[in-house]
């Protein structure tokens, strides 16, 4: 199966970058935003300058301010809005959906009411036996590399590898390297955990750690990360892949990581309504710490590092304490 028109939900920033890659490829792909005076900027600019600066859009680029013409003819559809809007957004596109249509999330995040990934959002809202593809689309990407067309490698799941590898192909280019995947809810766990302990990253950041404490931090937050996604159901290799590991190095050492941004405004003494107040886009980190905490608890998963994170953005933890605690638990076995 050729995909021959996409539908991209959501003109941030990876929507948009999404949207250019495509439409790089002729793929004939129509963008939508719930912000109407988004598009309609968008659509007399034919740029994205707040989020894409400099990169015009191909002719083959639509706009649409209703959500059916968007979605109208449409075989693909990918789902490029924040996790805690993801629902509303979705509840509205469903009944516009055809059969068997896929539904790609490129989100990075989990509900904080349900404690469900987007793919698990979208299953629970499922009102008829209508048969829909449900994937998700990860890995080491920050949109404005992808938009400057740097080397880039992803993965993407669907539990039937055949839709996996149609998408595979759709995004497939010179420098944007797609792998395909059967495990989707290793894939989205890898993707929305890996934020917290980029915050956790900036944190030691910015209380002027150095190199050895990255480094300790990110192998054992991947540890935890595995250990969540394994009790899900994940596949323990996944967590080595560029949707666990890859995706991991990318977010606690980029500088144009958002959520390890917010780790250095913490460390350095801000609150973290302050630290919010100065970002100009969303780092799903933030509210993906208080549903990855509930879930982790109700599954009885021990993750010390998600735990201090949590203390620090919901309960006003000091930094400084935070990784003492971390450091003073008992000894124990690595594992």
């Amino acid at each position: 199966m050729k995909i021959e028109k996409v539908a991209m939900i959501g003109a941030g920033s990876w929507g948009t970058a999404l949207s250019l890659l495509l439409t790089r490829k002729d793929v004939k792909v129509t963008l939508w935003d719930r912000d109407t005076e988004h598009i309609r900027q968008l659509s007399a600019d034919r740029e994205n300058k707040r989020h894409q600066p400099g990169h015009r859009f191909a002719q083959s680029l639509r706009l649409a301010e209703d959500l059916s013409q968007a979605v109208s003819g449409a075989q693909c559809v990918v789902m490029v809005v924040p996790s805690h809007g993801y629902r509303q957004v979705y509840r509205q596109l469903y009944p516009l959906l055809a059969e068997k249509t896929l539904i790609v999330s490129a989100v990075k995040g989990i509900e904080i009411e349900s404690s469900l990934t987007m793919t698990g959002v979208m299953r629970q809202e499922a009102t008829d036996c209508r048969h829909l593809h449900l994937g998700v689309l990860s890995g080491p990407s920050f949109a404005a590399e992808v938009a400057d067309r740097q080397p880039t490698a992803i993965t993407v799941a669907f539990d039937d590898l055949g839709a996996a590898q149609t998408i595979q192909q759709l995004f497939s280019t010179e420098y944007f390297r797609v792998y395909s995947s059967r495990d989707v809810i290793g894939l989205e766990i890898s993707g929305a955990m890996k934020n917290v302990i980029a915050i956790a990253a900036g944190i030691c950041d910015g209380l002027g750690y150095g190199l050895n404490t990255r480094a300790a931090l990110m192998t054992r937050g991947l540890a935890e990360i595995t250990r969540l996604g394994v009790a899900l159901g994940g596949q323990p290799q996944t967590f080595a892949g560029l949707g666990g590991m890859g995706d991991l190095v990318l977010t606690c050492t980029g500088d144009l990581s958002r959520n390890r941004t917010v780790g250095l405004k913490l460390g350095s003494g801000k609150t973290l309504d302050q630290a919010l107040s100065e970002m100009k886009m969303v780092a799903e980190g933030v509210k993906t710490t208080r549903s990855c905490y509930a879930l982790a608890r109700s599954l009885k998963v021990e993750m010390p590092i998600l735990e201090q994170v949590y203390e620090v953005l919901y309960s006003e933890k000091r930094c400084a304490d935070a990784v003492r605690d971390l450091f003073q638990r008992d000894l124990k076995q690595e594992g």
